[in-house]
């Protein structure tokens, strides 16, 4: 299929698990398009697998991962088409971490059906040796195009990209994280050698949207959502580059209640989402699609 005859407009929303019942994104359902895939997303949950306490002073009894996994299932029941992803950051911020090093957490995501996660920073707190033995807990794909891993253990063990067929859609998502040197003791990530991320997210759009004729095109992105020095952030990845589609970004843990919308070099228009941090938030984007249709994009928030 051509992905740009494809594309007619997309729906977005935060899921906000909170305490009380959970809802489902519908009134945003046009009947006339042929194909419907929903994206599910997380960022930095920081192995916040409980909810946040009661007593907490910003987010008490929100968050949690069966919350999340009642939601993700409800979501499924509406539209089978549905792909969960993660935009790295799992690591860290827990006992649970502290304890289990990540396995329980790589477990929970696979249980909750995620298909694919990117590598952030605090992946690498117990050393790249121990990214390297909890994905055999991880039952989705890690992805990472601008870190070279050829003379570590996690060599291949993670992929570039990843192209995910979903109701006859060829779905390309591919990961990029942000510079560890100065963020990360060397110890850690060893010879992991970083990648500009602009070159590398032209180099797999390439290969995702012209080689392998991909109708849509995913980011996940561990760079941050936006910064006022010139550091390439989200918002300048998607200015700088083409046919990337959507950017599930993390790391600055920035609440969004509704993507950022930003033309890239052909004047087409990005979406770049972000939904905080420590599993509040789910995001929720659907796109639409139908063989006549022209780009057209529309956005919405809802509370569940």
């Amino acid at each position: 299929m051509n992905r740009s005859k494809f594309i007619k407009t997309t729906g977005a929303a935060t899921g906000f698990l909170a305490a009380g019942g959970l809802g489902v994104l519908s009134a945003f359902k046009p009947k006339q398009f042929s194909k419907h895939l929903t994206i599910l997303h997380t960022n930095d949950v920081h192995s916040h697998i409980d909810p946040f306490p009661a007593n907490d002073s910003r987010y008490a009894n929100l968050g949690g991962v069966s919350r999340r996994y009642t939601f993700i299932q409800q979501v499924r029941s509406e539209n089978p088409n549905t792909l969960v992803l993660d935009a790295g950051d799992a690591f860290q911020g827990t006992p649970y971490f502290n304890f289990y090093g990540g396995e329980l957490e790589y477990k929970l995501m696979s249980k909750l059906g995620y298909h694919a996660s990117t590598i952030g920073n605090h992946e690498f707190d117990n050393g790249i040796a121990n990214i390297a033995a909890q994905l055999q807990h991880a039952e989705f794909d890690l992805l990472s195009s601008n870190y070279n891993f050829s003379n570590t253990v996690l060599d291949g063990l993670v992929k570039s990209h990843q192209i995910y067929e979903v109701n006859g859609l060829n779905v390309g998502v591919f990961g990029l994280g942000i510079q560890l040197e100065g963020l990360v003791s060397k110890e850690l990530y060893k010879e992991t050698e970083y990648l500009n991320p602009v070159e590398i997210a032209q180099e797999q759009t390439r290969i995702l949207k012209q080689n392998l004729n991909c109708d849509l095109v995913i980011c996940l992105s561990h760079l941050g959502y936006s910064y006022r020095s010139d550091k390439i952030d989200d918002l300048k990845l998607a200015a700088l580059t083409r046919d990337i589609d959507l950017i599930i970004g993390g790391h600055t843990h920035t609440f969004l209640e509704k993507p950022s919308l930003v033309e890239n070099l052909d004047g087409r228009k990005v979406l770049v989402n972000q939904v905080g941090w420590g599993g509040i938030n789910v995001g929720r984007i659907d796109f639409y699609f139908d063989e006549a249709g022209e780009n057209e994009n529309e956005s919405l928030v809802i509370e569940v």
